[in-house]
């Protein structure tokens, strides 16, 4: 079951060993994107678990993008607002210049200050965004942000490849995503039925999610989103090069797999 969450974990663990080589009090940021419904929520705690498994001390987090969403006020003001608000999740309802803003200083944060970094965070109870819900304390040196837009090619989202330290995808074939979607939204209480829920999800995050999918700067790692046949879960089969039974040892993880040659596909059974 740790297969794909180890290969991740290794890959995080090895991006961030070669940048604080080079400066050892450097935060180092991985972007993480993915359409909806492709289990990137769950991908990015599971690896940020692996990570600060075997540690005394916190220093990976997940940090959603969540918290950049545009406030209801905002869409109100909107010329298009009924659009806004049935659209809400769409690259134009977040506040993407706020998000650089944030990055910019996040990347130029260092952990050997003492200073604490506060990040938005999304009350979906009030389904609005919350100022410095999200703390990132300074013992923290690895940031997986996570978020469908992070890889967009438009600007400014563009940017944010530039100003990361790696970036990974998670793609999900839509099928499987709209029925993930729709049942999110029927166990949320947001739609009564899947009927309505499958409504809700093709007028909103399928749009999204081939938006994501066909406007995307290239990632540095990506990995893929299955559902297995005997199971509920979600799984995902990775493409790269293969860690050693050493590497796995080393996170705290175990493994039975013989590898395969990088040319060749990993077919790991991970529930994500």
């Amino acid at each position: 079951m740790d297969y794909t969450y180890g290969l991740m974990a290794l890959r995080a663990h090895n991006v961030h060993a070669t940048e604080r080589r080079m400066n050892p009090s450097k935060r180092v940021v991985i972007a993480f994107a993915g359409p909806p419904g492709s289990g990137k929520s769950t991908a990015a705690e599971a690896v940020v678990d692996r990570l600060n498994k075997n540690h005394d001390k916190i220093w990976a987090q997940v940090l959603p993008m969540d918290g950049f969403h545009y406030p209801r006020h905002t869409l109100d003001m909107m010329p298009n607002k009924d659009e806004a608000y049935a659209r809400r999740g769409a690259d134009w309802t977040f506040d993407a210049p706020k998000l650089l803003d944030f990055l910019q200083n996040l990347r130029q944060s260092s952990t050997n200050s003492s200073a604490i970094i506060w990040a938005p965070g999304f009350d979906h109870a009030s389904k609005d965004p919350t100022e410095e819900a999200i703390e990132i304390g300074p013992h923290i040196s690895l940031v997986i942000l996570e978020g469908s837009w992070l890889l967009l090619d438009e600007e400014p989202w563009i940017e944010i490849s530039a100003m990361v330290d790696d970036t990974w995808f998670i793609d999900v074939d839509p099928v499987l995503a709209r029925m993930r979607i729709a049942q999110r939204h029927v166990r949320a209480g947001i739609e009564q039925d899947l009927i309505q829920a499958f409504v809700r999800a093709d007028g909103n995050d399928m749009v999204n999610g081939e938006k994501i999918r066909t406007r995307m700067v290239k990632p540095k790692f990506k990995v893929h989103s299955i559902e297995a046949c005997h199971s509920s879960a979600p799984w995902t089969v990775a493409t790269n090069p293969s860690p050693s039974h050493q590497d796995f040892h080393d996170l705290g993880l175990t493994s039975n797999y013989q590898y395969r040659s990088s040319a060749e596909p990993l077919t790991p059974e991970v529930p994500v």
